[in-house]
């Protein structure tokens, strides 16, 4: 798993980031998302050993950091919390089959108030 973190500047309209803590990792370009897919790219190229996330914050406006995670199994989670949710739309879907019911008998209650009143919505 491979973290690169940079610190990035803009001066003049355009995008410099450098790589912070170990590495000579550095960009420059006129916008920040053409800013972010080059890092991506040279991170990528020295560490492919699996998925990428990416997080850019802008801290003034002039200013941000952006950090690249490669690896880490990151994926993983998203695809145990899919199963997680597969596994529980049978109870859901029962719940939610229950729901219309109670609707239903509410509906009539309400009705049945209206006409002790003598009341009638098309009157």
């Amino acid at each position: 798993m491979g973290v690169y973190t940079f610190v990035c500047r803009s001066a003049g309209g355009e995008w410099t980031a450098k790589q912070i803590s170990g590495g000579d990792l550095e960009a420059t370009a006129s916008s920040t998302f053409d800013l972010q897919r080059k890092l991506v790219y040279a991170a990528a190229s020295i560490d492919s050993s699996g998925g990428v996330q990416s997080s850019f914050s802008l801290v003034t406006p002039s200013s941000a950091v952006f950090q690249v995670i490669i690896g880490g199994g990151g994926g993983g989670g998203f695809i145990s919390g899919g199963g997680a949710a597969a596994a529980g739309a049978p109870a859901g879907g029962s719940a939610a089959a229950e729901a219309p019911k109670e609707e239903e008998k509410n509906a009539e209650k309400e009705e049945s108030d209206e006409e002790e009143f003598g009341l009638s919505l098309f009157d």
